[in-house]
């Protein structure tokens, strides 16, 4: 059996090139989409609070999402990285509203990330099997 050749997929961040990776690869049904901040992808700015970035890194999500041939409710398994624990409340909207009734299974880690305005990163695992 050949192996299904691995697609990658670009936001055109300059963080990708710039620390060489994709926004999303595609291997087989699989579809591994990178840690992404709440950086607005119109403005490149990023918005304040919790709520906000996360419905910015939802949509640049979504975006990767589509374009690998994928949807929300493919995802089954997301990470998220929340440097204040107090703003976990305010992500729950944007989540609901992104997955739905597909829950995919969920780690949420209090950790710092790289930029103090940055309050969430994102990364997602979907299947279509």
């Amino acid at each position: 059996m050949t192996a299904s050749p691995k697609r990658l997929i670009s936001s055109g961040s300059p963080f990708e090139a710039e620390f060489a990776y994709s926004r999303a690869v595609v291997q087989g049904d699989w579809c591994f989409v990178a840690g992404t901040i709440g950086r607005d992808p119109e403005t490149g700015l990023v918005p304040e609070g919790a709520e906000a970035q996360t419905r910015a890194a939802l949509t640049v999500i979504g975006r990767a999402l589509a374009e690998a041939g994928f949807g929300f409710g493919d995802v089954v398994r997301t990470v998220i990285h929340l440097p204040d624990p107090a703003d976990h409340p305010a992500i729950g909207p944007a989540l609901r509203e992104a997955f739905g009734e597909s829950r995919p299974a969920n780690t949420t880690v209090c950790t710092p990330l790289l930029r103090p305005e940055w309050k969430i990163e994102i990364e997602v695992t979907a299947f279509r099997g």
